[in-house]
């Protein structure tokens, strides 16, 4: 059997296997395994394919782009980037208090953001709306929707009810969490992985990691706890903004001392709440060494139930009747804000910290950022977060904002005005950047195009064909240069917080503002980027609306906005348990279930799983689920694959040198296919040349030749595409590999003189390629010209079509 897994973005089971014809033998219609509709009764019949495997495809896309309600998964994008910051630490070992510190950091982090956003809707609802236009008659006369409230005799008059009947849509966000994250649980984190012997196997005997335990992919018990953590902080949160702006009422000469006292109650058991909110989040981490099915139901139950209670009790506290009280100014806990920020901010200091400190362990040179990484990453979430509590603030707020004199409203907290306004400035950092690895890119493709001709030996030199595929090369080797990218703007980001921490300490007022009375060019660059920043956050706020809105309508945008889920949400909620799920706790069960059932009928079987960019690493997870056994009938084909360069960089303890070579040795045949032109896929083992033998010295082979012919000719006329990325089936070289690792199983299993597949069914002229010289990572593509053959046409493929997936 072949067993195809696609990349990112999705494709059709018609279109993987090359029919429109085609069967579901497995699943259902969220994640099914197909099969030409000849194939379906294939295990009748085995004497049709003696010649050529069963194939089957594996697609999976439905899990991240199915119907309209992943739409809402955009509000959860913050979530998800901190959440892959759990993930990212350096290779240091397995267990440990550098290991434990740095996912008690990250967990910290996840909780700050959930009380960033509830508590940008509590500013929006209670302060913006209820506090501040409800409060002040210019308002209420041209938002009449919040007439109800205004006047100074009606019942909603009294600020306290009003903000008890705001608190309703904080307390609805919170639920919506909730639900999406409960919903989610139950089609992901609750699929039984398989169990087959490997519990007893030490991931950290032969340096396999984590991902080969069996409880790696079943967080049921860990994000039921965080989920509940996260829940009941949200309430706490709505629960503390109605009773600080109660007690402080209350505390004035004249109050009511019984109200004084129930309120000062009411916080205490909110701060009594708070501490066991973070208890559970930090009391434990993830258990992987078996599937853990227990819950933790005093925690899961208890916890939000009990914050519900408090939230509910502060309303009814806040709406009791308190004559003579009257709105002015904001609404107290405006420095809530610059508290989230500064404990970020040294959260995500710690977490540097605690990185370095795991890499000097065990360096590896190839790791992102020296073990920073997660901190960097971690920052752009928290950024994201701020950026969409500010929108919603921003804008709500200029909405609000009357034209007339008694119309205008204090507007939302300075922190978030200065948080807005190095908007700007950070954009004119990364335009900088940008146009820097754009001129970048076009020296490197200029230094190779007189040399790219030089790989199609015999053939005659055109310059506009060279330029183009010396362009691509060069912009498919940007991406090695992200790491900086991330880096410099995680820095900018931190460092312009900070700034817009100070300043609002410092002048308690606007930048715009603080800066009167300054020299002209510093008061008008303030007064510039507050303006700039104000319109470019409500902006990017309205296109995320928009973006969500056409997501939610339209198949093809949800497909688009899925890509980035494939890419983000590979990895298991381990901090934050809003974020949206982890696939692959459904994917990778599903594919080594599918692999273990088809090899036990049997146990001449053989099985290539063959996997293209993402779908390479579910598949090299998959196999890391299987019993030793079981390992020995599967072979591994992976092409356009990140496993190292992107997994292996940025995520060094799960997919480091040591993991994958750890693979390599528990499979009988693994060959990966990469290309120049990839700006995503590249070699397993970039120092070591591809030295393509039989035995196990050597997995990558690549550089492959894209495009596979340089001019035209009597074959192909019309120019052959640069296919970068994609149609790595449409490479001779792809079922030559298929077939040659079908051999090795096939010899390994019955031992010498057993019949076993033909190789290639096209001509054997293997498609030129150039050796990886020693301690290159993406070679120049004239430092090891071909060996003298010319391009190998593109065979016609019988009963196949493109890539099992149309983007990386």
């Amino acid at each position: 059997m072949e067993l195809l897994v696609h990349g990112v973005g999705g494709t059709t089971p018609e279109k993987m296997l090359g029919d429109p014809r085609t069967c579901r033998v497995t699943g259902d219609s969220t994640a099914a395994v197909y099969r030409r509709t000849d194939d379906e009764k294939a295990e009748e019949h085995p004497e049709r394919y003696r010649d050529e495997p069963v194939v089957e495809a594996y697609c999976w896309s439905n899990l991240t782009s199915g119907n309209g309600s992943r739409a809402l998964w955009l509000i959860l994008l913050p979530f998800m980037v901190v959440n892959l910051a759990h993930w990212m630490r350096a290779a240091g070992p397995h267990r440990g208090r550098a290991v434990r510190l740095h996912g008690l950091l990250v967990r910290l982090l996840a909780l700050s953001l959930t009380v960033l956003l509830i508590a940008a809707v509590c500013e929006v609802a209670l302060d913006l709306i209820a506090w501040q236009c409800a409060g002040t008659s210019g308002c209420t006369a041209e938002h009449t929707w919040l007439a109800f409230m205004g006047g100074q005799d009606g019942w909603w008059s009294l600020p306290g009810r009003r903000l008890a009947l705001a608190a309703v849509l904080p307390i609805a966000g919170t639920l919506l969490l909730w639900w999406l994250s409960h919903r989610t649980w139950n089609a992901y984190e609750s699929q039984p992985p398989l169990q087959r012997g490997i519990a007893e196997e030490d991931p950290a005997a032969d340096g396999r990691p984590p991902l080969s335990l069996p409880g790696f992919w079943y967080g049921k018990r860990l994000v039921a706890r965080l989920r509940a953590a996260h829940t009941a902080a949200g309430f706490l949160t709505v629960a503390a903004a109605l009773t600080a702006a109660t007690t402080r009422y209350d505390r004035r000469p004249g109050g009511s001392a019984l109200l004084d006292v129930l309120g000062w109650a009411l916080l205490v058991a909110i701060v009594a709440a708070a501490v066991c909110v973070v208890y559970v989040v930090c009391r434990r981490g993830r258990k992987e060494s078996t599937p853990d099915d227990r819950l933790d139901r005093l925690a899961v139950r208890l916890l939000p139930g009990t914050a519900l209670a408090l939230t509910v009790l502060a309303a009814v506290h806040s709406a009791w009747s308190r004559p003579g009280w009257r709105a002015v100014g904001s609404l107290p806990g405006d420095e809530t804000f610059g508290v989230l920020a500064v404990l970020q901010g040294a959260l995500v200091v710690a977490l540097a910290l605690v990185g370095l400190r795991l890499h000097r362990v065990r360096e590896l040179p190839r790791t992102a950022l020296a073990g920073t990484a997660p901190a960097a990453v971690a920052m752009l979430g928290c950024a994201l977060g701020a950026v969409l509590s500010g929108g919603v603030a921003q804008r709500v707020g200029d909405w609000l904002n009357g034209s007339g004199p008694d119309s205008r409203l204090p507007g939302p907290p300075t922190i978030l005005t200065w948080q807005s306004s190095i908007i700007p400035v950070l954009l004119v950092l990364v335009l900088a950047l940008v146009s820097w690895f754009a001129f970048r890119v076009w020296r490197t493709a200029r230094g190779l195009t007189d040399d790219v001709a030089a790989g199609y030996p015999g053939t005659v030199p055109d310059a506009s064909r060279s330029r183009r595929i010396a362009g691509a090369v060069a912009r498919a080797g940007i991406t090695d240069e992200a790491p900086w990218l991330v880096a410099t703007i995680a820095v900018a980001t931190l460092v312009l917080g900070g700034v817009a921490v100070v300043g609002t300490l410092l002048t308690h007022r606007a930048p715009g503002a603080a800066a009167d009375g300054a020299p002209a060019f510093v008061d008008g660059f303030a007064d510039t980027v507050q303006a700039m920043g104000s319109w470019l956050i409500g902006l990017g706020f309205l296109l995320f609306l928009t973006w969500g809105r056409r997501a939610y309508r339209d198949q093809s945008a949800r497909r688009t906005v899925g890509i980035l889920w494939d890419v983000g949400t590979f990895w298991p909620r381990a901090a934050h348990p809003f974020a949206p799920p982890c696939y692959a706790e459904r994917a990778v069960p599903d594919l080594a279930w599918r692999m273990a059932t088809w090899t036990d009928e049997q146990p001449d079987r053989r099985l290539v799983i063959s996997g293209h960019s993402q779908g390479s690493v579910l598949a090299a997870a998959a196999v890391w689920q299987l019993d030793r056994d079981t390992r020995r009938q599967v072979a591994l084909l992976t092409y356009g694959s990140p496993l190292e360069r992107l997994y292996g960089r940025w995520f060094p303890a799960y997919f480091g040198p040591r993991q994958l070579s750890a693979l390599d040795g528990d499979l009988e045949g693994w060959r990966n296919l990469w290309r120049l032109t990839d700006p995503i896929g590249g070699p397993v083992h970039p120092g070591a040349a591809d030295r393509r033998g039989t035995g196990r010295d050597g997995v990558d082979r690549g550089p492959l030749l894209d495009p596979l012919a340089y001019g035209r000719t009597l074959e192909l006329p019309l120019p052959e595409p640069i296919l970068a990325h994609s149609d790595y089936q449409a490479d001779p070289a792809f079922d030559e590999e298929r077939d040659g690792l079908l051999d090795r199983l096939g010899a390994a299993r019955s031992g010498p003189g057993t019949r076993s597949l033909p190789r290639s069914r096209h001509p054997a002229r293997d498609t030129p390629e150039r050796p990886v010289p020693d301690g290159a990572d993406r070679p120049h593509p004239a430092e090891a010209p071909s060996d003298g053959a010319g391009p190998a046409r593109r065979p016609v493929r019988r009963g196949r079509a493109g890539p099992p997936g149309r983007a990386g």
